[in-house]
């Protein structure tokens, strides 16, 4: 294959925005030469930076592809800049864990692997001796539940289960990640006879249940010595025991969505499904907090989260928040409603880690989430500056329900490269099935 060279005044080289040439073959990175060579696509001011990792997603294949799948997941991925997924354990039927499941969703992904997908083993009450032959597989880390995950097949673990399970996961080095809601029954707030009612649902799962169990897994972890990750933080009252525990020095890492940062509680219509996720989105107060904690590095890195489910699972008629499935649908838009986010209060250098190589440096990745030579060629090149409405007819994933739609975003996706082909290209896929699974060694 004959190398590919493209050229921006603004390409993302040894943490800062700087001209230079790239240049790429056999899916690497096989160049980098800091002057414009004159046989290179220029994209003149456009930013091109290592492709967006993201590291917690729902991608539901096997068994509830109604729900998404490997084919629309990572073509909506691409869309939005992403060119690694990893695929959380649940949703899937059956959920991943036993070594048997696992080779089902390896199976399932033939022919429709658009972007690189990671996959996560599952840890739930009874499989704790699966979860060394799941590493061997190369699972990339470890997922459990605190509280119901919404999936009876995949039961939350009690804190004996945490203890048996996590000396097997700090001897592999791979992290555990804990949906940190800690609770034995709804709190009592009049949600039953107010189901339609944002505020009553926010109400229901308080910030005391994130809080608890985040203490429980710091204690955990330094009494294991057990790689630890807390999911998508939306308390703002979690952060001082996590900054604390790093501190301390113990393996804690955390993330928050894109979703707690973007959107704010009380501007959140009542009986409109698209907004419910667990835990919810908080109050503009406490997500100024999360953001300050992410340029404080409190907070690793942003992730989506995107669980999907189809409209009558969503509630879409009813407008019922106590029946709906739980989960924002948002894997298209990592980089642009995160920038957006956090424009007016992060540069693109403070911004461009959060979805680049903090990620990948989770995923212990040396060839994502960087530009440098050797490095896989998953880039993607897009304008920080530009912004678009958001409509409903621009969404490749599986269905069009979001609260992204109609938002207007900032940083517009020119193209993504996937182990170094264009797979998307100004609102078109070039290119299907460049993604490699991303299995640990």
């Amino acid at each position: 294959m004959n190398e590919r060279k493209i050229y921006s005044n603004r390409v993302w080289i040894d943490q800062k925005l700087q001209p230079a040439t790239l240049g790429l073959r056999d899916g690497k990175i096989t160049s980098i030469d800091l002057t414009q060579c004159p046989e290179a696509e220029d994209f003149h001011n456009d930013v091109i930076m290592p492709g967006v990792v993201d590291v917690h997603v729902h991608v539901n294949e096997p068994g509830r592809t109604l729900w998404e799948g490997f084919d629309t997941a990572t073509q909506a991925a691409a869309a939005g800049g992403t060119t690694t997924i990893i695929d959380m354990p649940l949703n899937a039927s059956p959920v991943t864990t036993s070594t048997a499941a696992f080779s089902q969703k390896l199976e399932a992904t033939a022919g429709k692997m658009h972007t690189n997908v990671g996959f996560y083993a599952g840890l739930v009450p009874g499989n704790a001796h699966e979860l060394p032959a799941l590493i061997e597989m190369g699972v990339v880390g470890v997922k459990c539940f605190l509280t119901h995950s919404g999936i009876d097949e995949f039961p939350n673990v009690t804190e004996a289960d945490l203890e048996e399970a996590m000396p097997i996961i700090a001897r592999y080095g791979i992290p555990l990640l804990a949906h940190c809601e800690w609770y034995d029954i709804e709190e009592e707030c009049g949600f039953e006879s107010h189901p339609t009612s944002y505020q009553h649902y926010l109400a229901s799962r308080p910030k005391k249940w994130e809080n608890d169990a985040v203490d429980l897994m710091i204690r955990l972890c330094r009494k294991h010595h057990c790689p630890v990750h807390i999911v998508h933080v939306a308390s703002a009252e979690a952060l001082s025991a996590i900054e604390a525990a790093k501190q301390e020095g113990f393996p804690i890492t955390a993330e928050t969505c894109t979703q707690y940062i973007y959107f704010n509680a009380e501007e959140i219509p009542d009986a409109n499904c698209v907004y419910k996720c667990a835990p919810p989105i908080r109050e503009k107060a406490n997500n100024a907090q999360l953001k300050n904690a992410l340029k404080a590095r409190v907070l690793n890195f942003l992730a989506t989260d995107h669980s999907p489910a189809p409209p009558e699972i969503k509630e879409m008629g009813s407008g019922n928040l106590k029946k709906a499935w739980g989960g924002i649908a948002g894997i298209q838009f990592l980089l642009n409603a995160s920038w957006t986010a956090l424009k007016d209060s992060f540069s693109l250098e403070e911004f461009i880690p959060l979805v680049t190589s903090a990620p990948a440096s989770f995923l212990q990745n040396q060839n994502k989430g960087t530009i440098a030579v050797g490095a896989d060629a998953d880039l993607v090149i897009w304008q920080p500056e530009k912004a678009q409405v958001i409509r409903q007819e621009d969404i490749l994933f599986r269905h069009k329900i979001s609260p992204y739609i109609g938002q207007t975003l900032y940083g517009v996706v020119q193209e993504t490269i996937v182990n170094g082909a264009t797979v998307y290209k100004k609102q078109t896929i070039e290119h299907k099935n460049q993604g490699k699974w991303l299995l640990r060694k």
